[in-house]
């Protein structure tokens, strides 16, 4: 019997849970609709999020996680047009008129590909809000899957006088909501989403506000989730270790498969 196949390697990837407590006074998180042509969760609910690219790397610095906070910069500023970046020298984020003229300039040719975030930022005079993204997760698609990735997942608070909004391309919707609303959604068949964005909706849930739930990010130990389909009595669940704190460790896949 031949040997099976080697596991296709995991991209390295980022996504960033972007938060605001909304009218009510309740946490919300900005989530777009993937195209349903998009190979991946084609039609989902997902937070914005790509892979890394190597120009990353340029403005990591010595932070192990550098180039995943860049890359989380980058993708949350092409899909839904927020950029988390300081004036050189300035405390707050870049503001809302200056965003406009940044993204004129140079958003286009960011999703051509014919520039990187570096070069952006280096010609704007801007700098990286990097510190402004909290470690919050880390989920590694199965083994199994022909197409993988290994994802960090990072909060941030949206700047309050940038509009977020999709990108009409790999987007073709968003959405400002509450987590837990998100998750009765799709359990109503509303929403389409994927197991991993599913229980980070969940966790997200049991914070009140945006202050919340980036001191328990900064505060928490985040622990490498890869999960594994297992037989559970007659039927099969999907694994992933109990100290990661999604409430247990074994879980039906109602939605669409992991990560």
């Amino acid at each position: 019997m031949a040997d099976a196949a080697p596991p296709v390697p995991a991209r390295p990837a980022s996504t960033v849970l972007l938060l605001r407590d909304g009218a009510a006074g309740r946490l919300e998180v900005f989530m777009v609709v993937r195209h349903r042509e998009i190979e991946f969760a084609g039609g989902a609910l997902v937070f914005p999020g790509g892979r890394v690219e190597e120009a990353d790397g340029a403005l990591a610095g010595d932070d192990p996680l550098g180039a995943f906070r860049i890359a989380g910069i980058r993708e949350t500023f092409e899909e839904c047009g927020v950029l988390l970046a300081r004036p050189r020298g300035e405390a707050g984020m870049v503001r809302a008129e200056r965003l406009l003229a940044v993204a004129d300039r140079h958003h286009g040719a960011l999703l051509r590909n014919e520039r990187s975030l570096p070069e952006v930022l280096a010609a704007e005079g801007l700098e990286p809000a990097s510190d402004a993204l909290a470690h919050w997760a880390h989920w590694v698609t199965p083994a199994s899957r022909s197409k993988r990735f290994d994802t960090h997942f990072f909060l941030a608070a949206a700047p309050p006088d940038q509009l977020a909004v999709h990108d009409g391309l790999e987007s073709v919707d968003s959405i400002w909501i509450e987590p837990a609303q998100a998750v009765a959604e799709a359990d109503a068949g509303k929403r389409r989403l994927v197991f991993a964005t599913r229980k980070n909706l969940e966790k997200l849930a049991r914070h009140a506000t945006v202050a919340d739930a980036m001191a328990a990010a900064r505060s928490a130990t985040v622990v490498r989730v890869q999960p594994e389909m297992v037989r559970a009595g007659e039927g099969w669940r999907l694994r992933i270790p109990p100290e990661a704190d999604y409430g247990g460790d074994l879980f039906e896949t109602l939605d669409a498969p992991a990560i």
